[in-house]
């Protein structure tokens, strides 16, 4: 009994020191917001056919079922991991930039934890749930700005809602949807939200889903202080990963290439000065 109340205190703990983190960044920001720099134009309109809060709620049920099963497992990292306190540490910087994309996140519970794995993966369910899996940062050896790199491209993708977009796409297009919004109801549609959330880890986005959360990813981290070169040498490092067969899962949903690379380097210079005003 009193392992179970110490780890609860201690779970209590380190998620307090990371939510006050987040909270010191954000009130640092003294200086009003620059408007954004990256032109990745509006969200979906189509993911209002699907209820936010109903993809959420599924989100966070499977993120809740995912972080059981691993503690049970014994590879949840406790919060005084120094990987785990170096994540939160990166999303404390993060977090206050995500409202600029979209205004909803500032009601989001975030949380930040890491699973002991050798696969190369990370993810942010809808709703502001991160999950980082070892294998990522050992694997890749990423710097603090490459992890921020990945941690912000995750991000973009729940903060624009692509999960969201892509469900109501599985449905059907233009009057399709429209006509089954008006006989079954928005409730309905939100069922089918709620019914794939055990695939919303292995879901796959488009490759202008893709293109978008990197740019609003690259913003992201750029806002947040981190060097935005670093986009750059992490999905060279990516690219490098996934040469064999069998490469990183992360590949599998994300993939790498020279297109990719090319759109970055294009955009660094339009978030440079947003990383010199965040380093002061």
């Amino acid at each position: 009994m009193c392992f179970v109340c110490e780890a609860k205190h201690a779970a209590w703990v380190g998620r307090r020191a990371f939510l006050l983190a987040a909270a010191g960044a954000a009130t640092a920001a003294i200086s009003p917001p620059l408007l954004a720099q990256v032109d990745v134009g509006k969200s979906s309109e189509l993911r209002k056919l699907v209820p936010a809060e109903e993809l959420e709620g599924a989100a966070t049920q499977e993120y809740a079922k995912l972080l059981a099963e691993a503690r049970a497992k014994g590879v949840l990292a406790p919060p005084g991991h120094p990987q785990l306190q170096r994540l939160r540490g990166i999303a404390a910087r993060l977090i206050p930039q995500a409202a600029q994309w979209n205004g909803h996140a500032k009601q989001w519970r975030w949380e930040v934890n890491l699973i002991s794995s050798k696969q190369i993966n990370a993810f942010c369910m809808p709703g502001g749930k991160i999950a980082f899996y070892t294998g990522v940062l050992e694997q890749l050896k990423l710097t603090d700005d490459e992890a921020a790199m990945i941690m912000g491209h995750e991000m973009a993708h729940a903060l624009r809602e692509h999960a969201r977009a892509r469900i109501a796409k599985s449905q059907g297009t233009g009057t399709l949807l429209s006509l089954g919004a008006q006989l079954l109801g928005l409730g309905q549609l939100g069922d089918v939200a709620a019914s794939i959330g055990t695939q919303l880890l292995t879901l796959r986005f488009s490759r202008e889903d893709e293109s978008d959360a990197d740019l609003v990813g690259l913003e992201l981290a750029a806002r947040g202080g981190f060097n935005p070169q670093a986009a750059v040498s992490l999905w060279e490092k990516m690219g490098q990963a996934g040469g064999g067969a069998g490469g990183p899962s992360f590949l599998s949903t994300h993939p790498s290439g020279p297109e990719r690379i090319q759109q970055l380097q294009a955009n660094v210079p339009k978030v440079q000065a947003l990383y010199l005003r965040a380093r002061g």
